[in-house]
């Protein structure tokens, strides 16, 4: 289970804390008013007679008004209990008080933005930025059954799914939750899922011997690299891989492998030599067919292991749960491939040149 807990100066409930505390340099406010011209008006003088200086406002729209977050520099010495006092004799009703740092006053849009670019450098800091989005006291990755959304603790607890078997609980005590805040908070994570779930990227194989492989999709500008491929590769590696004898790849077959009918291609590319090819191709039944090429001099360093996994990745953002390949009579190089990539594969019982790889 991993935790994230917020700041130590956050404080809980404005009833809970001590005259006596220290003056922070800033204060976060969230005052609920009616939304009637003046309101806000009479709330800023009556700050300012208290020598309280707003430093910062946002409106979050709720059910039956508005709720004011407003950040302010107190006068020294003010308690907080006086404040709050002072935002109810306006009419007004003050739901939490926290210790604030100017340094984080931005506006709406820019936090959000910030907050979404850390997400996505760093996916395991999900739980640290929601907490930051939502100014949580405590958030909390469980297994999604320990969730349960239904208990809301009068706002002061949401449930956000991180996917089929994780589900994020925040908890917040100095203020409840409101909708405008959740609905940011479950976009942010959306946005997460979107940018893991986006395969069209480039990806950099992490290898021992330090070579820098990457894999890419394949585009028709890639002719002339996959040709110097197929020159490359002998005679046995071209014939495992298209069952007749060819050295050359005539211009019309180039842009079919790298460019198949509503399938794809990925390469992978040292330098600039293009040293081995995957092909996905969708099939009619919602199969997909899968094949791979690997330079003589690259075979068995994990090249076509790589090219597969990344496959697969393609096949399982399209919602393929199969995949098919054809190999050669008593040829297990497929076989062996897909068992280190992590597949569980079998030869077809009609047809033994024919393999299946499921997905699920």
């Amino acid at each position: 289970m991993e935790t994230f807990r917020a700041r130590p100066n956050r404080t809980p409930l404005v009833a809970e804390l001590p005259p006596e505390e220290p003056t922070a340099s800033a204060w976060r406010v969230r005052v609920r008013m009616d939304d009637r011209p003046g309101t806000l008006a009479r709330l800023a003088i009556r700050l300012a007679d208290l020598e309280c200086n707003i430093l910062g406002l946002t409106v979050l729209p709720v059910p039956g008004g508005v709720l004011d977050e407003i950040v302010l520099r107190p006068a020294t010495g003010l308690p907080k209990e006086v404040l709050a006092e002072a935002i109810r004799g306006e009419g007004c009703e003050c739901s939490g008080i926290i210790d604030a740092d100017v340094r984080e006053l931005r506006d709406t849009a820019s936090s959000a933005l910030s907050a979404a670019r850390r997400a996505v450098d760093d996916p395991e800091r999900l739980v640290e930025v929601l907490r930051d989005v939502l100014a949580a006291d405590l958030v909390t990755r469980v297994p999604a059954p320990e969730g349960n959304p239904g208990r809301t603790e009068s706002g002061h607890r949401a449930v956000f799914p991180l996917d089929a078997d994780t589900v994020l609980v925040a908890r917040r005590r100095w203020a409840p939750f409101v909708e405008l805040e959740l609905t940011r908070a479950a976009a942010l994570i959306r946005l997460l899922a979107a940018t893991q779930q986006n395969v069209s990227g480039a990806v950099v194989l992490d290898r021992p011997d330090g070579a820098a492989v990457v894999l890419r999709p394949g585009t028709p500008r890639d002719a002339d690299a996959v040709s110097e491929l197929h020159q490359r590769c002998s005679m046995k590696t071209l014939f495992r891989r298209y069952h007749t004898g060819v050295r050359t790849v005539p211009r019309r077959w180039l842009h079919k492998l790298l460019t198949p009918p509503r399938g794809s291609s990925v390469l992978a590319v040292c330098g600039r030599d293009v040293i081995g090819l995957g092909q996905l191709i969708p099939q009619p039944d919602g199969t997909a067919e899968v094949s791979l090429l690997v330079e003589d001099a690259w075979q068995g360093k994990g090249i076509g292991t790589a090219l597969l996994a990344r496959v697969v990745v393609l096949a399982t953002a399209a919602s393929h749960a199969e995949l098919t390949a054809v190999c050669l009579p008593g040829d297990d190089t497929m076989l062996r491939t897909a068992a280190r990539a992590g597949l569980r594969a079998e030869r077809s019982t009609t047809d033994t040149s024919a393999l299946r790889f499921f997905l699920r």
